[in-house]
């Protein structure tokens, strides 16, 4: 799945770059969308990213590219990777900013865990 984000002023620290907590959130958003979208009618919840590295900051004015990926499913729970590269937005070059898996377990309405769908199932 391919989304994108346009960095604002509002997303921005007091340096002039990208909040980190911003992009977390981002990348939690997208990737909660990728398994919704993979696993309609299931709720999921985020446990856990694989690692919180920021390659390279991001400035104001960036359009920030998504690529969410599943990777693995286990019996409660499905990983994803996300890749964030930017671009300035009177450009089209891109650079990485930032990479990490993404899991999440499946609950029922009391946050109990129950099992992930195989593929064709609902």
């Amino acid at each position: 799945m391919t989304s994108y984000k346009l960095v604002m002023p509002g997303d921005l620290n007091h340096y002039g770059f990208l909040f980190g907590g911003k992009m977390l959130m981002w990348v939690d958003e997208v990737a909660w969308m990728a398994v919704s979208g993979e696993y309609p009618g299931c709720n999921f919840v985020t446990v856990g990213m694989s690692e919180v590295t920021f390659h390279k900051s991001v400035h104001p004015k960036s359009v920030l590219r998504f690529e969410t990926v599943r990777r693995r499913v286990g019996r409660t729970s499905v990983t994803y990777r996300v890749e964030v590269f930017r671009r300035h937005i009177a450009s089209t070059e891109e650079t990485g900013v930032f990479t990490t898996e993404i899991t999440f377990v499946r609950v029922d309405a009391n946050g109990g865990k129950l099992p992930v769908p195989k593929d064709g199932e609902s």
